[in-house]
């Protein structure tokens, strides 16, 4: 068993310590955030995931689960550190790695103190090339000249989805290892000895770029679907019974993940790592049409729900779902949060049901983000779904939190499921029977 350093405790870094911990091997998970810290010494999750509590609590219990702010004392209780600190885009959609500079500048001059061989293990999202051409010089830097031990930099793409990142964990595509010489790929491939996949060992330029591939392809996916559903709306057809029909030629290697129309995507990968490849094509003057128009198509998706209540005239509106999809409190780049921002805006009285989110439990750039786009969230938010259903003259269910209650029947206006209403055509005397609810109540 290793001893082991996770780098940044949020969605990916918590998940992977607690699963590493549970596996056997030693964890410290560092963070420069004291409240995470404290969380986890106190065995508590600092994130909301599915199954994520009961795990961190056993794990600090068991006494192979611990945090720390100190960088040089986590590099001194490890010989592998896993680094998984957020890149997220900038403005132009460049990848930021500020943070992550930081991170290994502050492993490396650890080292150098206490010389020792060492793995650095990049789980962050990061464009090919940029491990290679900003982070190990930055690495060799800190280290020094001449410094006595083997100190190994590789990456580690991660594949786990929000709300089921534990089943994920153990169970992905596959175990992706990127370095140039395999037998340096060993320690890293051991520390999965308990995860149910195949492993791969290439070169770290591809391994960066397959995970962008992935969320790229599942982008591209989700907007897809999207359009198609668009149009059947507009020819009167039914667009979900297209797609499934469309899904059934597996032949061609077409998926039916993502493969359902619905609203726009979200969420802190997708909309991030389209930006970081548009923008790269960009600089190298290269022409990727498609991929440089999902996110326009994407907005187009948010402004057809928005027409859809802008045309019901009515303003009292309703939200099932706030966080980009259920099972998690990510709001980062969630399509509902713009969906409230721009109502809000156009003087719409907004109530949000989303049993995900709780304000007080939101860190980080998961805080930050909310703060800066919907900062009087506190007064939208209800606990109860009968709140939301006194208030509501339009409902709208964004998420599969909706699954939990019968939102139709007890809506006392019009209710939009964003999941598919996009994409089908409403029966006149559905659309009828609403306005027939609404002015009983009135």
């Amino acid at each position: 068993m290793s001893n082991v350093a996770v780098f940044g405790l949020g969605y990916v870094g918590c998940v992977t310590g607690a699963c590493l911990a549970k596996d056997g091997h030693t964890v410290i998970g560092v963070d420069i955030d004291e409240d995470k810290v404290a969380e986890i010494n106190a065995g508590q999750a600092p994130i909301r995931e599915n199954g994520l509590d009961d795990l961190v609590a056993a794990q600090v219990a068991a006494g192979r689960l611990r945090a720390t702010t100190d960088t040089a004392a986590a590099v001194a209780g490890s010989d592998v550190a896993m680094i998984a600190v957020g890149t997220p885009s900038m403005e132009d959609g460049s990848v930021t790695t500020h943070v992550l500079e930081s991170v290994i500048a502050g492993i490396g001059n650890a080292l150098r103190a206490a010389p020792k061989t060492y793995h650095v293990v990049i789980r962050s999202t990061l464009l090919p090339g940029l491990l290679e051409t900003q982070m190990q010089p930055i690495l060799d830097k800190a280290l020094g000249p001449d410094f006595p031990a083997e100190v190994v930099l590789c990456n580690n793409p991660e594949f786990l989805r929000e709300g089921s990142a534990l089943k994920d964990y153990y169970h992905p595509p596959y175990v992706l290892v990127g370095t140039d010489d395999e037998a340096q790929a060993q320690p890293v491939l051991d520390l999965y000895a308990a995860v149910d996949a195949k492993k791969f060992v290439t070169d770290s330029r591809t391994a960066a770029l397959v995970k962008y591939a992935c969320n790229n392809f599942h982008a591209v996916k989700v907007t897809f679907a999207n359009e198609i559903g668009a149009v059947a709306k507009a020819m009167g057809a039914d667009g979900h019974a297209v797609m499934k029909l469309v899904c059934e030629d597996t032949k061609l290697n077409i998926s039916p993940a993502y493969m359902r129309p619905g609203f726009a995507f979200g969420g802190s990968c997708l909309p991030k790592d389209l930006r970081a490849i548009s923008r790269f094509a960009e600089h190298e003057a290269l022409r990727l049409n498609m991929l440089s128009s999902v996110m326009a198509s994407n907005e187009s998706q948010l402004k057809r729900a928005l027409k859809l209540v802008r045309d019901t005239g009515r303003k009292q509106i309703g939200l099932v779902g706030l966080s980009f999809k259920n099972g998690t409190d990510d709001l980062r780049e969630s399509p509902m949060v713009e969906l409230v921002e721009t109502l809000t805006g156009w003087g719409h009285s907004v109530k949000i049901y989303d049993p995900n989110v709780t304000l007080g439990r939101l860190r980080g750039r998961n805080l930050s983000y909310i703060d800066r786009h919907l900062p009087h969230l506190a007064q939208m938010l209800v606990s109860e779904p009968s709140e939301v259903l006194d208030h509501a003259e339009v409902l709208l269910l964004c998420t599969d939190v909706a699954d939990a209650h019968d939102w139709h029947a007890d809506g006392r206006g019009q209710v939009f499921d964003l999941r598919s209403d996009l994409a089908r055509p409403v029966p006149a005397k559905a659309g009828a029977a609403s306005d027939a609810r609404a002015a009983r109540a009135a």
